[in-house]
């Protein structure tokens, strides 16, 4: 075992709790042969004396060298390590499947919720379009305490971290990076292609007011932060961003630290996974899947990724929060500016008289690049008081 902080303390407690058990089912017995950290173990005799590395430590280096030396060396390897794996995926799987050792990482994507096993083996041959995800427990943990209490994001952020579900430093969780590095894996293995985390633009959740989430509560609507992963003509498109919901998609009531995945295919419709995404028990028993599983050949693979386009412009429904001052034909410039760029409303709420009047409204679909071009004219109108903010719509609805 490489690395014993929170979720490596707590595989080692579950794997001594079940392994009896475990040997059972499989016919052999789990042991931790060594540990590695920073003040104890030596690699080289740890990749000698296991037939399993499971990597816990995090972060790329030194991370890629071991989990690189012991594939090639035929050994099996189980990781929680999502950056890794975004970031040098592709020459770790070839590295697995030259040596036959089987490459798992459930526990990188999601905590407990298999999202990762599902696409592997249970959709092996379903021909996948779309995965939508809530990936990033804290974001959807600080969001959720929002839209319960009307807290504001420093409020709801702080008592996050008061409760463990945000890190002190929470940069990577809250500005979209986590969930971007979760949905660079998802990507690859939905649609075989190449996708690595520098190919996923991300927003995060800093800039969404208590405002926000309480105009989308009256257009029935939900925010959650949204890693989405699609094809398009030919192309793949994948993202994070905040994003609101209708009630009837399957995201929508996801709340607290819970994590989902909606998988969506011709030959399925849609199914939607839940669960627990973040926590030292609930990450340790996902990797301990991985190992029961690498116990069990033969192997399961990653094919060869196919280089199809990453799609960059990607039509999309719109929220938009605009601050004006309320006067004559406010409503009437925004709405000539939408449609120029070809965009039609479908619904408007105003708030406010004189010069605390607020505009939210939702937009039917339109390509992100002219929804941007009509963002920048409106900011520019004299009656704007600020940048105006914009969230994408979800609008699926699965019966």
């Amino acid at each position: 075992m490489l690395g014993r902080g929170t979720v490596g303390s707590a595989f080692q407690e579950l794997l001594e709790q079940r392994a009896d058990a475990i040997a059972v089912d499989v016919g052999r017995r789990p042991e931790i042969s060594g540990v590695l950290t920073r003040s104890q173990g030596d690699f080289a005799d740890i990749l000698e004396r296991s037939d399993l590395i499971v990597e816990v430590m995090g972060g790329i280096d030194p991370a890629l060298d071991h989990v690189t030396r012991a594939l090639r060396a035929g050994k099996h390897v189980v990781t929680a390590n999502k950056q890794l794996l975004s970031q040098h995926g592709e020459e770790l799987y070839a590295a697995a499947a030259e040596s036959g050792a089987q490459l798992g990482f459930e526990a990188a994507v999601a905590g407990v919720v298999p999202a990762i096993r599902v696409m592997r083996e249970s959709l092996a041959g379903a021909h996948i379009e779309r995965v939508h995800g809530i990936v990033n427990g804290t974001t959807n943990f600080i969001l959720s305490a929002m839209a319960r209490t009307g807290a504001s994001y420093d409020d709801a952020l702080r008592e996050a971290q008061e409760l463990g579900f945000a890190e002190a430093d929470p940069t990577e969780d809250v500005t979209g990076k986590d969930a971007a590095a979760k949905m660079a894996i998802l990507a690859r293995l939905a649609f075989g292609a190449r996708v690595s985390l520098a190919d996923v633009p991300y927003e995060g959740i800093e800039h969404v007011t208590a405002d926000d989430i309480a105009y989308a509560s009256e257009l029935g609507l939900s925010l959650k932060l949204i890693g989405s992963a699609e094809r398009i003509d030919g192309g793949v498109a994948v993202g994070v961003y905040p994003a609101v919901l209708y009630g009837g998609h399957p995201l929508a009531p996801v709340s607290g630290s819970y994590n989902a995945v909606t998988i969506e295919s011709p030959a399925i419709t849609e199914i939607t996974l839940s669960g627990p995404g973040a926590g030292g028990s609930q990450t340790a028993s996902a990797v301990l899947g991985d190992v029961v599983s690498a116990m069990s050949p033969p192997a399961v693979q990653t094919p060869p990724a196919a280089d199809l386009p990453i799609v960059k412009d990607v039509e999309s429904a719109f929220y938009l929060y605009v601050e004006v001052a309320d006067r004559p034909g406010v409503l009437a410039q925004v709405a000539e500016i939408l449609g120029l760029q070809g965009i039609s409303v479908k619904s408007v709420v105003q708030r406010g008289i004189g010069d605390d009047a607020r505009l939210a409204m939702v937009m039917h679909p339109v390509l992100e690049s002219k929804f941007q071009a009509a963002v920048d004219m409106i900011e520019r109108l004299d009656f704007v008081r600020s940048r105006p903010r914009a969230i994408h719509v979800i609008e699926e609805t699965f019966e």
